[in-house]
C-alpha cells in the first residue's frame, strides 16, 4: 500500500467520525485552491535555528553539515494525515537516506511541549509564528468557518501554534548551499508526497 492509498483510508474514516456539517466544511478547505506563490527548486532557504519538541535546537546548518536535508512541513500533531505520513517516513524512508548520507527532519508550526514524539528517530521542529514556513509560501490563515469547526472539535489552534495559521504540507530537500532542489507542496492536506518521490530527488543530487 503507498502513503497516499493509506491517507485515503485515513479519510474515510475521519468523514465517519466526523458530524456531517463539519466535515463539509473541512473539505472544502481542502478542495480550496492555493492562492500563494511557493518557493521552487532553485531557491534557496534562509538559514534557521528551531527548537525541537523536547525543547533541544537544531540549526539547518547542523541538517546539511555532511549532505542534503529533506524537510517535512506538516500541520501539527493533532492532524492524522501528518501522523500516518511522519509514521510512514520513519518506517521507509529514514533508512534509505541515512545510506545517502542525507538528514530528515519534520517542521509545524506547533509549539514545542516538552516532549518527543513518540517512535520517531528523526527531529520534529517548532516553527511557532511559521517564519520559516512563511519564507516558502506555505504558511497560510485558517478562515472562519474552518476555525469554528476546528474549535468545535476541541483543536484551538491559537494555544496550540500562538496564531491561528497553518501550512500547506510539503517536502523540500536542501543541499549543501541552501539551494531547494526538490519541491513539492500539498495544498490538498489529505496527500502527500510518496517516501519513492523523495528518494528519486535526493538520489538525482
Amino acid at each position: 500500500m503507498t502513503l497516499n492509498q493509506g491517507l485515503s483510508d485515513v479519510g474515510e474514516q475521519v468523514r465517519g467520525a466526523l458530524p456531517p456539517e463539519i466535515f463539509e466544511i473541512l473539505d472544502a478547505e481542502r478542495r480550496r485552491a492555493a492562492t500563494t506563490k511557493f518557493a521552487e527548486a532553485g531557491d534557496k532557504i534562509e538559514d534557521f535555528t528551531l527548537p525541537g519538541a523536547d525543547g533541544v535546537p537544531v540549526s539547518l546548518g547542523e541538517l546539511i553539515a555532511d549532505g542534503p536535508a529533506v524537510l517535512v512541513f506538516y500541520r501539527g500533531q493533532w492532524c492524522p494525515y501528518c501522523n500516518l505520513t511522519l509514521r510512514t517516513y520513519q518506517q521507509e524512508l529514514l533508512p534509505e537516506l541515512a545510506g545517502l548520507g542525507a538528514r530528515l527532519a519534520a517542521i509545524s508550526p506547533q509549539r514545542p511541549d516538552g516532549s518527543p514524539i513518540e517512535g520517531l528517530a528523526f527531529p520534529v521542529l517548532s516553527d511557532a509564528g511559521s517564519t520559516v514556513a512563511r519564507g516558502l509560501g506555505l504558511s497560510y490563515p485558517v478562515s472562519g468557518p474552518v476555525r469554528e469547526a476546528m474549535q468545535t472539535l476541541g483543536t484551538d489552534l491559537e494555544q496550540v501554534n500562538g496564531t491561528w495559521e497553518l501550512v500547506h504540507p510539503a517536502v523540500v530537500v536542501v543541499d549543501r548551499d541552501r539551494v531547494l532542489r526538490f519541491v513539492d507542496v500539498h495544498p490538498d492536506f489529505t496527500t502527500r508526497t510518496e517516501p519513492a518521490q523523495i528518494l528519486e530527488a535526493v538520489k538525482s543530487l
